[in-house]
């Protein structure tokens, strides 16, 4: 096909589906049930879950010899949401009393059968739409979109990442479960992911670090129904909270994951069970939530010494543990983990002990914007010896900017110049800059495992700074300050 009609094709395509998520949009929006995105995306995920999942039968049931429906006929999408004379109250008793409950009790002691999969994404499902007329409207929205097509589910794809980002906004203090795309993608990118490595996001949320890592391993290849479903396999994900693991499965169907395998259940108590040699895995790419505190039961599980409640540092406690030889790690953490003293210094002795800590990226501020402004760093080690140095690589906003917001976030161009230096997967020809600096792990002993160390081209730029230089400098932070002020405020009175 010419690139030109393949183009319009998708342009078509997204402008047709785009309407269709519209129209969902705003009927969901008439409805007195649903109270914002935070109750609408989830009736709306987990409705294209079904339809997808009817669709994958369909495909099942016509090359398999030996198909058996996991879903009995009667509660199979293609049979009560295509029946249009089910509306109103029939409807809601139908799906809020059978259907869900129907849903949420499958399960199979057999490995790879699709209904324990249907069991877990259902579990604490509820339907919050409270008109069945209202409900029909939006299956009969729902049932434009071809899930038997690559082109659909292509675009679909995209409009529910930007869905996607629109939650997370809504969630508040919830959103520790989205990470930045330009984040994901480079930290996929500087991993150098290979086929038939074991990959795993033991807090993935809606699933974009194990997204962007299949998207990574299929770019330009083509792979045969085995190698394909080897690659579902070998990509794993842990959540316990329930509305990001809807979320993400939904996500991974749609970027053609047909068999996703996450987990839902707490994560630090899982990896806690599984510490055997064969449960370890090559690549962990993961944004563990901090800020929080891990309930006394799981904190108590761990070692002497490293039991405190503070979930970033279990959480690389654990993913320490969790690598194999070789294996290597892409791990986001907050500025306080860094400098932590007490049992955070003794699990950085341990995570150095034992691994090679051979980067560690810091980013500027407001990077996680609007769900919170501490700053973050991206560490990245590999279980290959101890660690002889760690070098630094200071990310800065651009020119006139002092962070980033929600309305301005950061770029995947503005990791440009630190994939460049990163010296690619042998990380050789490393040098030197006004942004990259390397310490010697002497040093770090020293310093205690403080890894907070700053930039010293900024304290010896700082120095030579003539006084106006520096005020207008405070000046131009100040006026940032106040524009993002502005933003805030605008935001509360549009949602107000």
């Amino acid at each position: 096909m010419a690139p030109a009609k393949k183009k319009t094709e998708d342009t078509s395509s997204r402008a047709r589906l785009g309407s269709v998520i519209k129209s969902a949009r705003d009927i969901m929006r008439k409805d007195a049930g649903l109270n914002g995105d935070l109750d609408r995306l989830p009736l709306l995920s987990w409705l294209l879950f079904l339809r997808a999942f009817d669709a994958l039968e369909k495909q099942r049931e016509a090359y398999e010899d030996d198909f058996r429906p996991a879903i009995d006929p009667e509660f199979q999408w293609s049979t009560w949401a295509n029946d249009e004379n089910i509306t109103g109250d029939e409807l809601l008793e139908f799906v809020n009393g059978e259907l869900l409950p129907y849903l949420s009790d499958l399960k199979s002691s057999d490995p790879g059968d699709p209904r324990n999969v249907l069991g877990q994404v259902f579990q604490g499902v509820q339907n919050r739409i409270a008109s069945g007329y209202l409900l029909r409207d939006l299956l009969n929205q729902i049932k434009k979109i071809d899930f038997t097509s690559s082109d659909d589910i292509h675009t679909m794809a995209y409009l529910y990442e930007s869905l996607l980002k629109e939650v997370r906004d809504a969630a508040g203090d919830s959103g520790e479960f989205y990470t930045p795309r330009a984040v994901i993608r480079f930290m996929v990118e500087q991993t150098f992911l290979e086929l038939d490595e074991k990959i795993l996001d033991p807090a993935c949320g809606t699933g974009g670090f194990l997204v962007e890592a299949y998207t990574e391993l299929t770019n330009g290849r083509k792979l045969g129904i085995l190698q394909q479903e080897k690659l579902w396999r070998d990509l794993r994900g842990i959540e316990k909270k329930p509305l990001p693991y809807l979320l993400c499965m939904m996500n991974l169907i749609l970027h053609g994951i047909t068999e996703p395998k996450i987990l839902h259940t707490n994560a630090l108590r899982h990896m806690l069970n599984e510490s055997g040699p064969s449960d370890r895995v090559d690549v962990i790419l993961t944004n563990p939530p901090f800020g929080g505190e891990e309930e006394d039961s799981i904190a108590k599980a761990f070692p002497k010494g490293y039991q405190t409640r503070e979930t970033a540092w279990l959480f690389l406690h654990e993913v320490i543990k969790k690598l194999k030889p070789d294996g290597r790690c892409a791990i986001v953490l907050p500025n306080g983990a860094l400098f932590g003293e007490g049992i955070g210094a003794k699990i950085k002795k341990k995570l150095m002990d034992e691994c090679n800590l051979h980067t560690i990226v810091r980013l500027p501020q407001g990077v996680f914007a609007p769900y919170t402004q501490i700053p973050a760093n991206l560490l990245f080690f590999d279980k290959t010896g101890t660690t002889k140095e760690t070098w630094f690589y200071q990310i800065d906003p651009p020119e006139g900017r002092k962070g980033y917001a929600k309305t301005r976030p950061m770029r995947y161009e503005e990791f440009a110049e630190c994939a460049e230096w990163w010296g690619g997967k042998e990380r050789a020809n490393r040098e030197k800059t006004q942004r990259a600096w390397c310490v010697p792990i002497a040093d770090i002993i020293a310093n205690d495992y403080n890894l907070n160390l700053t930039n010293p081209a900024d304290e010896d730029d700082l120095a030579h700074h003539p006084p106006a230089e520096l005020l207008a400098d405070l000046i131009a932070t100040e006026n940032e300050i106040l524009s993002i002020l502005r933003e805030l405020k605008d935001d509360l009175e549009a949602h107000g």
